[in-house]
C-alpha cells in the first residue's frame, strides 16, 4: 500500500483530485524510485493497471425496471427491482446475459443476497408476503415477514439471514431474522432510526442507517442482540460492506467525507470520497472496494485498494447506480435509470470448467486437445494441459480451442491429461481427467534378407533381382 505525503485528506478538494487523475503517471515513477532501491520489484495495486473495477461496460438489461440490488451465488447473478408487472427478477450466468424471471409478487424489492444454497429477497410493500426465496434465482415462493415493516436490506452470515428496515410503524422491530429464509422472527433493532443496509464480517453483523446521528451504527455477533455505535459523521450512511479487514461504508450526503471505515465495527474513522455523489452501494471483490452512485457526472463509481484512498472512475453511463456486486471475476452494478443499459459490468468472467480433454498418443509424445465446457463462463483466451502425476509435462493452447503435443514421454507407460482455461479474469477449474494412453516407439522389422533372381523369357535381356523381408 502506498501512503501520500501530505495526507490526502489533508489537501484542498481540487488539489486532491488533481494528485489522484492528473499525476497518476508522476505518483508511480514516485513509487518506483521509492521501492525499487528497497526491494528490487515494484508490486502495484491492481487498480493502477486497469484491473477489473477500473473500466465499465455497459450491459442490454433484461427490462428498463427499477433495478434496486444484486447478488452473486452458485453460479448466477441475480437482480431484484422495485417495479415491472411480474418480472422483477433478472438473472445472468456471466453478468453480461440477462434474462428475466418472474417474481413472486410484484412488491417494491429493494435487497437481495444469496446464503446456504438459497436467494433471499425483501421488500418494502406487500402485506405478509415482504420475503421472497428462491433456490436457483429463477422459481420465487412468497414468504411471510416477521412484520410489515419497510424492509431494505437483507444478507447472510453465521448461518442466519439478517434484515433490516428504514420504517414501518413498529417501535424497536427494525430487525428480522431467519436459519431458512423461510421463517423470521422479529429482533429488537438498537434504535428505530432508518436502517438502509446490513452485512457481516468477521463474527460480526453491522448496519448503517441514514437518520440518527450519532447513533447511524449497530452491531451485534448473533443477529439478535443489537448495540449502537457512533458513526464517524452526520451522514446518510446508505450501504456497508466488508473486506479484508476492514468494514467500509457509504452515505449519500456529507462534504468530502461520504466513506468511513472501521477495523471492528465499532470505533469508525471519515475517509475522503473521491467525489460528493450520492453514493448507494459499496462491495468488496479481487482486492478491491468498488462503489456506485447514482449522481455526478462520467464518474458514478469509485475504487479503493484499502477503503482508505479513493479514486474516481468513469461509469459506463450516467444511470442511477442503485446496486453493485462481485462474482466469478467480475463487479456487475444495476440502475432504476436508463434505456436498455441498467447494467454495467468491470473485469472479465473467468472461463468455465474446460471439456475433459481427449488425448491420442505417439512416439514418446501425446497430442492433446481441448475445448471450452459447457458450464458458465467467458471465453477461453488459452489452455494449459498437464500430464496427471506430472506436472512438468505441460503444453499451451491458444485461443478457444485446439490441440497441443506433449513430448519427453517414458514410451510403454500409461499418461492421462488434464486442462484449465484462461482469461483476463483468471484460471478455472481443472478439467476431468482424459482417457489413458500409452507412447509408443515405431515398430522396426529385424527379419533376415532373401534375395532371389527371376529370369525373364530370351526376348528380354532384362533380369529382375527382388529382396523379401
Amino acid at each position: 500500500m502506498y501512503t501520500w505525503s501530505p495526507a490526502l485528506s489533508d489537501l484542498h478538494p481540487q488539489t486532491r483530485g488533481q494528485c489522484l487523475h492528473a499525476t497518476r503517471l508522476r505518483w508511480l515513477l514516485v513509487a518506483c524510485v521509492s521501492l525499487i532501491g528497497a526491494l528490487g520489484v515494484l508490486v502495484m495495486p491492481a487498480t493502477s493497471l486497469g484491473a477489473a473495477g477500473d473500466t465499465w461496460t455497459s450491459q442490454t438489461s433484461a427490462a428498463d425496471n427499477f433495478w434496486t440490488s444484486v447478488t452473486y451465488g452458485n453460479g448466477l447473478f441475480v437482480a431484484v427491482a422495485r417495479t415491472g408487472s411480474g418480472n422483477r427478477v433478472m438473472t445472468s450466468t456471466n453478468g453480461i446475459d440477462w434474462t428475466i424471471r418472474a417474481s413472486a409478487v410484484d412488491n417494491s424489492w429493494f435487497s437481495v443476497t444469496y446464503g446456504n444454497g438459497l436467494f433471499v429477497a425483501v421488500a418494502d410493500s406487500g402485506t405478509d408476503n415482504r420475503v421472497m426465496t428462491s433456490p436457483n434465482g429463477i422459481d420465487w415462493t412468497s414468504r411471510v415477514p416477521a412484520a410489515n415493516n419497510s424492509w431494505y436490506s437483507v444478507t447472510y452470515g453465521n448461518g442466519l439471514f439478517v434484515a433490516v428496515a428504514y420504517g414501518g410503524g413498529g417501535t424497536g422491530n427494525r430487525v428480522m431474522t431467519s436459519p431458512d429464509g423461510i421463517a423470521w422472527t422479529i429482533r429488537t433493532s438498537a434504535a428505530d432510526n432508518a436502517w438502509y443496509s446490513v452485512i457481516y464480517g468477521n463474527g460480526l453483523f453491522v448496519a448503517v442507517a441514514n437518520t440518527g446521528f450519532p447513533n447511524q451504527v449497530m452491531t451485534s455477533p448473533d443477529g439478535i442482540t443489537w448495540t449502537i455505535r457512533t458513526s464517524a459523521a452526520n451522514n446518510g450512511w446508505y450501504s456497508v460492506t466488508y473486506g479484508n479487514g476492514l468494514f467500509v461504508a457509504v452515505a449519500q450526503t456529507g462534504t468530502d467525507n461520504r466513506v468511513m471505515t472501521s477495523p471492528n465495527g465499532i470505533t469508525w474513522a471519515s475517509r475522503t470520497s473521491a467525489a460528493d455523489n450520492f453514493w448507494t452501494s459499496v462491495i468488496y471483490g479481487n482486492g478491491l472496494f468498488v462503489a456506485v452512485a447514482y449522481s455526478g457526472t462520467g464518474n458514478r463509481v469509485m475504487t479503493s485498494p484499502d477503503g482508505i484512498t479513493w479514486a474516481s472512475r468513469t461509469s459506463a453511463a450516467d444511470n442511477d447506480w442503485l446496486g453493485v456486486t462481485y462474482g466469478n471475476g467480475l463487479f456487475a452494478a444495476v440502475a432504476f435509470s436508463g434505456t436498455g443499459n441498467r447494467v454495467m459490468t468491470s473485469g472479465a468472467v473467468i472461463p468455465p470448467t474446460p471439456a475433459t480433454p481427449t488425448a491420442t498418443a505417439g512416439n514418446a509424445e501425446a497430442t492433446i486437445t481441448v475445448a471450452q465446457g459447457s458450464g458458465s463462463g467467458g471465453t477461453p483466451t488459452s489452455y494449459t494441459v498437464t500430464a496427471v502425476g506430472d506436472s512438468t509435462k505441460t503444453c499451451t493452447v491458444a485461443g478457444g480451442s485446439g490441440s497441443c503435443t506433449i513430448t519427453g514421454l517414458t514410451n510403454g507407460t500409461s499418461y492421462t491429461f488434464t486442462a484449465t482455461a484462461t482469461n483476463a479474469g483468471g484460471t478455472s477449474a481443472v478439467s476431468g481427467a482424459s482417457v489413458a494412453v500409452t507412447p509408443t516407439a515405431p515398430v522396426t522389422s529385424t527379419a533376415p534378407v532373401n534375395t532371389f533372381t527371376m529370369k525373364l523369357p530370351q526376348s528380354s535381356a532384362t533380369s529382375i533381382t527382388t529382396q523379401l523381408n
